[in-house]
This record gives C-alpha cells, sequence and structure tokens, in this order.
C-alpha cells in the first residue's frame, strides 16, 4: 500500500513535513466530500473561484493528516508546519499535476487492459453500456458517472484495484494541451472515439484542432474503435499510424451496417462482418441511442463475443439515467432518485448528494447489494457501512441476498430484505414521514417500483431545475469579480420560481457571502431548513422585528420611520444587531436620501449594539445601454453617499450597487459586494451575453387528451379558437393556476410536444390549454415543454410583451419541482 514518504518521488515534491506514516487510501480534492479522514490525502488546488488552502485547517480539525500544498505558509505568513504539528505535508508546484502523476502511477502498476472513451456526445453511455456488456466477461472499473475531466479522470483511475480485469474510462477536454495530460493517467490499450460535434468549440481554433487534440488520448493504443462515416475524424485518424476497428453505414468497414430499421420500441440492424450478414435488435429508436449502441457492437465484436451472446446481452441493455433527481414524495418526504446502478464510487457520489441537501428530518438511504466492486463481501460492506454512517445518514434498508449477511456491520436500526417484492410487500406510507430518501440500486433490483410507491400522487405538470446549470451560471457571474468582491444571491420570489432552500443551499455548498430574501417568511423558512449564510430581509416589517433577531435575519432599513419602530421594538440587553442601510439615489422607490442623513444617524448613535453592515441602492436601468448616463450619475452620487455613510458612523461597511446587468456592464464598480439575481437562473438581464449562461428550468406537463375538430368548430371559453381548416387538437395540462399567462390564448404561445413548436388554440383556462397539432404524431400522455432550452423565457416573454422574471416567478406552488444534477 502506497505511503507518504513515497509521494515525494512520485510527485517530484518537497517534503515539508513528516510526522506518522500513514497509508493513503482516499484522493480529496473539495472539503466538502470528506467521508474518511483515516487515510485520505487532501490536494490543496488553486482553481479559478476557489483555493483549497483555505480548507486545511477545517480537514485538520475533522482528523485528515495528509496533505499536499502549493505554498508553505497561509494568508498571515503563519507556516502550515507550526499550524499543522501532526500533519504531513508535501508541497509541489501544482497540485493538481500532483493529483494526476500520482493517478498515473498509481495506473502503471497494473496491466489489464483500458478502454478510453472521447468524444464530443455520447461518452458516458458507450461507458455505462459497455460496462453492462462486458462484466459478464469482466471484473469491471468504471469514471463513476461523468468524470472526465482534469480532476474526474484521476480520481476514477484510482479506483483500480488488483480485483479488476477491465478498466472503462472516458476523458473530456475544452483546450488544447489537456489530453496529453489524461493519457498519461488512462494508458488506454484500447480506444474509442464516439463522435466529433460542437461540444466546447470555443476553446480550439478549429474543429480540426479539437480533433488532433482528442486524438492524444489514442497515442498508444492497440486499436482505435470508430465510425468513419465522421469524415474529419476519419481524415485525421488515417492521418495517423494507429491500428483502427471500424465501423460505418455508408462504407465499406470492418462493421459495414446494411440497415437499420425501426420495429415498434426497437431498431433492427443488419451488419457485415467478416463477409457473413448478421441482424439483431437493439432495444433504442433514436438515432443517438442507436450510434452509441452501434459503438458498443463494434466493441463486442473486436473483442469476438459470438453472435447469439451479443443479441442476449444487447437485451438486457437498459437506458442510463444521466442525473441525480430530488423529487417530492408522500408524506412530506424528498426522494432522490439513483436507481440505474450500485456501485462503490456511485454510492459514495449519491451520498454527497444526499448530504448537502437541506436536513429535512431523518436521511435514509435504501440500498440494495452492490455489484462488481473488485472487493471481498467484507472489506466492500465495511466500506459501505462506514461510508453511510460518515454521510449522518440515520435509516438504513438493505435489499438483497448479500447486504443482508453483513448486518453487524450497519447501525442496530438497520432493516433488511431479501428482494424488492419482499420489501414493497411489507411498504407502509406512514413508516416514512418527512425524510429525505435516498433510492440507490443495481438496475436488476428493479428499484424503479420502489420509486413508484414513493412518488406522492401530485399534478403532472413539473418544474425540472437544473443544479448543475445554476453552478454554471454562478460561476460565470464569479469569473467576472475582482478575487476580494463578495457576492450576494438573491433567493426571494421562492428563488426566482426555483425553490428557496434547495437553490439557497447549494449557494451554501458553493460559499457565497450572502443571501437576500423579500420577506421576514423566507428567511425563517430557510433557517429551519439548515441555511446558515448571512441573509438580508429587504422588506421587513414592524411585526417581524422578533423574527428577525430569533432567526438571525438582517434587515434593510430604508426610511427613518422604519428605523425608529425597529429600534423602539429593541430588547434591552447588549447583543448586536445587523442592519442594512439603503440609499435612494434616483430610483425612488425606497431608501434614504442624503437630506435623511442629519436625523439618520444622530438616531443610530444613540443604539451602540446596531451595526450597519451594508449600505446599498438599486440602479433603475442597468440593463439598458440608453440609461447609461443615468446609471453612472446613480453610481457617482451612491459613491459620495456611501463615503458620508461611513465618515458620518466612523467605521467601514461593505458598499454594493450592481446586480446582474451591472456586473456586466459596469464592472469597474464592483465596490466591497455586487448582488446577482435573475442572471442566476440563465437570463442575461442585457441580452448581450445570454449565450454565456445555462437556462435553470424547463417547466414540463403532458398530453391529456387528442381529438380531431373540422373546419368551422370552435375550441375553449367564449369560443375563441376558430378551426381554419380541419385540426388535431392536444389537451395540456397546464393553465393559469399554474402560471401559464392568459395572454398566451388564441396563437400567442406555443408549446413543443415531440420537438415540434405547437400554438396555443383558444383561450388559456384555469387548469389546461389546447395547442395546434396538425400533422404530428402525438397521443395521450406525450410531453409537452414549456419552456427550456429551445423555447426561452426571453423568446416566450416577447410574445407577451413582458419580461422573463414575471414568467418564472409566475410558476405555481402547486407545480411540483424536481431538482437534479447530472
Amino acid at each position: 500500500m502506497l505511503t507518504f514518504q513515497e509521494l515525494a518521488t512520485i510527485t517530484k515534491g518537497t517534503v515539508l513535513q513528516f510526522v506518522q506514516a500513514h497509508p493513503v487510501i482516499n484522493l480529496l480534492t473539495d472539503s466538502r466530500k470528506l467521508s474518511q479522514p483515516t487515510g485520505t490525502l487532501f490536494f490543496a488546488v488553486t482553481g479559478k473561484f476557489n483555493d483549497g488552502h483555505k480548507y486545511l485547517a477545517t480537514l485538520y480539525g475533522q482528523g485528515v493528516r495528509q496533505f499536499i500544498v502549493e505554498k508553505e505558509q497561509d494568508e498571515k505568513g503563519r507556516n502550515y508546519s507550526q499550524l499543522y504539528p501532526e500533519a504531513n505535508l508535501l508541497l509541489v508546484k501544482d497540485s493538481l499535476t500532483a493529483l494526476q502523476e500520482l493517478a498515473a502511477w498509481h495506473r502503471s502498476q497494473f496491466t489489464i487492459p483500458v478502454v478510453g472513451i472521447t468524444g464530443s456526445n455520447g461518452k458516458t453511455i458507450v461507458k455505462e453500456w459497455l460496462a453492462q456488456l462486458l462484466s459478464p466477461d469482466e471484473m469491471v472499473v468504471k469514471s463513476p458517472r461523468s468524470y472526465n475531466s482534469q480532476l474526474g479522470v484521476p480520481l476514477s483511475v484510482w479506483q483500480l484495484n488488483g480485483n479488476h480485469t477491465l478498466g472503462i474510462f472516458e476523458a473530456g477536454i475544452s483546450l488544447p494541451g489537456e489530453m496529453e495530460k489524461l493519457q498519461s493517467v488512462i494508458q488506454p490499450t484500447i480506444g474509442i472515439f464516439t463522435n466529433i460535434g460542437t461540444a466546447h468549440d470555443e476553446g480550439f481554433t478549429s474543429r480540426q484542432q479539437k480533433v488532433q487534440e482528442k486524438l492524444k488520448l489514442f497515442t498508444n493504443v492497440d486499436v482505435l474503435i470508430y465510425c468513419t462515416d465522421h469524415e474529419l475524424l476519419h481524415h485525421e485518424i488515417q492521418a495517423r499510424t494507429i491500428n483502427a476497428f471500424t465501423w460505418s453505414r455508408q462504407h465499406k468497414a470492418d462493421v459495414t451496417i446494411n440497415a437499420t430499421t425501426a420495429a415498434g420500441h426497437k431498431t433492427i440492424v443488419v451488419y457485415t462482418y467478416h463477409g457473413e450478414k448478421q441482424r439483431l435488435a437493439i432495444p433504442f429508436t433514436d438515432e443517438a441511442s442507436i450510434e452509441n449502441a452501434l459503438h458498443c457492437l463494434a466493441v463486442l465484436l473486436y473483442r469476438e463475443v459470438p453472435f447469439a451472446e451479443i443479441q442476449d446481452r444487447l437485451d438486457k441493455l437498459h437506458p442510463v439515467a444521466m442525473r441525480l433527481e430530488m423529487k417530492e414524495a408522500i408524506n412530506g418526504c424528498y426522494l432522490i432518485d439513483d436507481t440505474y446502478n450500485n456501485d462503490l464510487a456511485g454510492l459514495s457520489i449519491a451520498l454527497q448528494f444526499l448530504g448537502n441537501q437541506p436536513q429535512r428530518g431523518k436521511r435514509t438511504i435504501i440500498l440494495s447489494d452492490l455489484l462488481e466492486s473488485g472487493l471481498s463481501e467484507e472489506a466492500l460492506y465495511g466500506q459501505v457501512a462506514a461510508l453511510i454512517k460518515n454521510r449522518g445518514v440515520e435509516k438504513v434498508i438493505g435489499i438483497g441476498p448479500t447486504i443482508g449477511h453483513h448486518k453487524p456491520k450497519f447501525s442496530e436500526a438497520a432493516v433488511f430484505y431479501s428482494s424488492t417484492a419482499d420489501f414493497l410487500a411489507q411498504f407502509k406510507a406512514d413508516d416514512f414521514r418527512n425524510e429525505l430518501i435516498l433510492v440507490k440500486g443495481a438496475r436488476v433490483f428493479e428499484f424503479e417500483r420502489i420509486v413508484h410507491a414513493f412518488q406522492q400522487k401530485v399534478h403532472g405538470t413539473v418544474l425540472e431545475v437544473n443544479l448543475d446549470a445554476l453552478v454554471h451560471n454562478l460561476n460565470y457571474y464569479r469569473s467576472k469579480l475582482a478575487p476580494d468582491t463578495k457576492l450576494m444571491v438573491m433567493v426571494k420570489a421562492f428563488a426566482y420560481g426555483s425553490g428557496s432552500f434547495e437553490v439557497a443551499n447549494l449557494l451554501q455548498f458553493h460559499r457565497v457571502d450572502y443571501l437576500a430574501v423579500a420577506y421576514a417568511d423566507e428567511g425563517v423558512m430557510l433557517r429551519e431548513n439548515g441555511i446558515m449564510l448571512p441573509v438580508m430581509v429587504m422588506n421587513p416589517s414592524p411585526d417581524s422585528f422578533a423574527k428577525l433577531r430569533q432567526h438571525n435575519l438582517e434587515p434593510e432599513i430604508y426610511s427613518l420611520e422604519l428605523l425608529e419602530q425597529y429600534l423602539k421594538d429593541l430588547p434591552a440587553d447588549t447583543s448586536r444587531h445587523r442592519i442594512h442601510l439603503k440609499l435612494d439615489t434616483g430610483m425612488h422607490r425606497l431608501g434614504f436620501t442624503s437630506e435623511d442623513f442629519d436625523a439618520l444617524f444622530p438616531l443610530l448613535q444613540q443604539y451602540p449594539q446596531v451595526q450597519v453592515i451594508s449600505t446599498f441602492t438599486h440602479l433603475a436601468g442597468a440593463d439598458e445601454a440608453l440609461h447609461n448616463d443615468f446609471s453612472q450619475m446613480q453610481i457617482s452620487n451612491f459613491r459620495t453617499m456611501a463615503a458620508e455613510v461611513e465618515a458620518r458612523l466612523n467605521y467601514k461597511v461593505i458598499k454594493h450597487v450592481l446586480n446582474s446587468a451591472g456586473i456586466v456592464r459596469f464592472p469597474e464598480h464592483q465596490l466591497d459586494m455586487v448582488r446577482l439575481g435573475i442572471g442566476l437562473y440563465g437570463v442575461e438581464a442585457t441580452g448581450s451575453e445570454q449565450e454565456a449562461l445555462k437556462p435553470v428550468s424547463v417547466l414540463k406537463t403532458t398530453v391529456s387528451q387528442v381529438k380531431t375538430i373540422v373546419k368551422g368548430e370552435t375550441v375553449g371559453y367564449s369560443r375563441k379558437g376558430i378551426a381554419d381548416s380541419d385540426k388535431t387538437i392536444a389537451t395540456i395540462a397546464i393553465g393559469y393556476a399554474d402560471g401559464y399567462d392568459r395572454r398566451f390564448s388564441n396563437g400567442a404561445g406555443q408549446v413543443i410536444i415531440n420537438g415540434k413548436r405547437c400554438p396555443v388554440i383558444g383561450n388559456v383556462c384555469m387548469d389546461m390549454c389546447m395547442v395546434d397539432v396538425t400533422g404530428l404524431n402525438v397521443k395521450a400522455g406525450d410531453g409537452a415543454i414549456i419552456f427550456g432550452p429551445k423555447l426561452t423565457l426571453v423568446d416566450l416573454a416577447s410574445r407577451i410583451g413582458t419580461i422573463p422574471y414575471e414568467l418564472l416567478t409566475n410558476v405555481s406552488s402547486r407545480v411540483k419541482r424536481i431538482f437534479f444534477s447530472e
């Protein structure tokens, strides 16, 4: 087993301090994901938005004793060896490089075949399917989910152990020079290049350069498997001396695809291999899945899996859930649905996701047997039990013939069932109340039946909130900030309709500095759901002052009258009370003017226990260039007024003026803090950098009924929808009570069904509306997208003369929210 002393040679680092020999078992780059301090080696990676050195003290306090660092001292000039006297410390030039070098060394200890996969699309699906298809022959280790980055690849390869017989790892890059590093870590013997598309084009000078960079993964492979129909890819591979195994629909290849024909829910594939025609069925009909399955077919043929066995394995192939979803469930429970596989790495990721959510009563896990870990049962379930315990899971339900044999390793309260059917036969809804439940099972256990049992019977319209997109947008705005500029994020109005505490919890996890809500009750809800960040309340009222103090919420004070009421309500003690002063510089909505200062500050001086934390103003027209002069005037006035605030208080306060639009348009005026609102949720208020953001929310519903009407018939209330020809009409399960605006009536609105835009016909009703689906193959139960990436809030808002804010915040609370992470 690797010890700390060996790391210096592997990483070319310098030992700053060696105290005691510890094994290196777990590699950690994110302090929030610590599960087992013993045996953990932390890499203090200095990234674009964060510095891992900030978290050494926290990890040391949690029991970690092995660190790789890029600095000898903290920001105050104190030596780490003095601060952490029991720690082993290794100094390197670059912690990420050290992580990659360590993983490359680890990979070199094994001589097993390793499949390396790259391409623009399909990497994760092909990896997961190959793991399924090859598992009858091999003990497979693979990248967890889409761990294909400079950080993810070494963490994936670190899983390799002596029991594995095949590795499958994916690699993704966004810039030149990255793939050489991943090649040295994966060291693939078999390569798969899925395809080439537009993903990450912005990082390369041309599509050709991107292909050339990706091909560096396959420098030393025994064989590269790819489709010759991608002409640029084929040309670049042909120009190199790489042994290839090819398939094609258009040209002669090792595997020539003669025909692909849809047949119900399957695709019949006729192909020629070694001069023989073969026929098989793929259990998918969409083009992306067919291409991914044909890549897998080529791999099976290259590995000489018998024809008859290939069909048997393909029959068992199933869709891959690419994301972790959190859904509302029965009796106030929330469900994290991760039912597509169950291995140790995937369990660790799912438990991290569980641990990152706000506490809602008990944390519960329903877990199947783990398959193909490469470990002995004793070692495997010992690690499983430790992971569950360290993540604070209080209730454990094990399902399967094996996990129950290891009951003593789990808590005394753990319950075990021999099968999914056994669990469902004894399932009682009343046994689960106000719990956050992780459902994690290997596919063969059919845990989707358990999810169905828990799923709340709710309105079929859902708002899907992509937490990864939200983080992308957060980091986009952070990239525009100076290192010392603080970030306040607005989570008012139910986080712009997205879900307050779920969004707030993610922001807390990603260490924003402040949150802001409109009303005290919103702040109280955040506190009750485990949010500990400072929270500014923008519209406090006298009857909420007690709640503010009770829950450590900080009011915005915008008038002398409100301040006087706040001061009168203070308890007779010496505790500190934090407030924020709103200044009116031209918005003329709320705020103090300079004429108020002579009354304001003498009043504050009478109450030294009241501390002004910040002062700020609101820009009236930051999103439009035609108001530039007015915005600059407001900012100038604010700077003058804020300087007087500090002079009169005789201490410094946080000053903030920029909103989402201002962050983009006036970066020179960031001051001490900025306020991020609608931009976080995927709407770039100025319109100039919309492409840089990702849409966070997709509003979906279902088709309830489809019917045909003849020319001249009418549709809906007041007979406003008139058929100008024979039409096919679909009724969908959303209306103005769900937040779908009545102004979308009579063709103003559109929805997407089966990839096509369908106009609204007739008036929008309270709980439903009708859309024209003439010429489309639409049936009851089909999905309909109300807004999303291909039908944006900006587009929809322009259709009815409103703003995206209104559409997003109008989504009713009766619409179920589903939160997911890829």
